[in-house]
């Protein structure tokens, strides 16, 4: 009896370690919001000049587009394009990305971009599958890795494959 109190004691203070130390792993990360007011701005085509503008994948269609406030660095690792965004080049990019998703049956989302704090740092414009993460450091540069550089591609596929069977 004494000893199963034991175990449960020591499983219940592992357990409450192990997630205080998940919570201490994760404090940097933001996240990202669903936003009517970020998507509508991509496809009336608005372009915030608080923001660096970003692309990934295909020039013609890329998987992402991301609106980064120009108070923040993005980390020089990560695959991103700058593109020097106008209205015209912003309508370009978003047809053409609206293009290849429709072809697909398929639809884009807006997205808030929100540090670890909770503030908004820019916006997002992808598939709701074109999944990443955000990561602040204190110094001011954001970590956002670019989604998977098939996102159309596997999704294609995948359609493809389940039709044939």
């Amino acid at each position: 009896m004494k000893t199963r109190r034991c175990i449960r004691g020591c499983l219940f203070t592992a357990l409450c370690l192990s997630t205080l130390a998940c919570a201490g792993m994760f404090a940097n990360y933001g996240r990202f919001n669903p936003s009517d007011e970020v998507y509508q701005a991509f496809t009336t085509f608005q372009v915030n000049k608080d923001f660096r503008y970003y692309i990934t994948g295909s020039d013609l269609h890329p998987n992402a587009l991301m609106g980064l406030n120009r108070s923040y660095q993005l980390d020089p690792r990560a695959l991103w394009r700058e593109v020097q965004m106008t209205p015209e080049k912003m309508k370009a990019i978003v047809e053409g990305m609206n293009a290849k998703a429709s072809s697909q049956r398929e639809y884009h989302k807006g997205f808030e971009l929100l540090d670890s704090n909770g503030r908004p740092i820019g916006v997002w414009y992808s598939l709701l599958r074109a999944q990443t993460f955000v990561r602040t450091h204190e110094d001011g540069t954001v970590r956002i890795d670019t989604p998977d550089l098939q996102t159309y591609e596997r999704r294609a596929g995948s359609l493809l494959m389940d039709n044939d069977r």
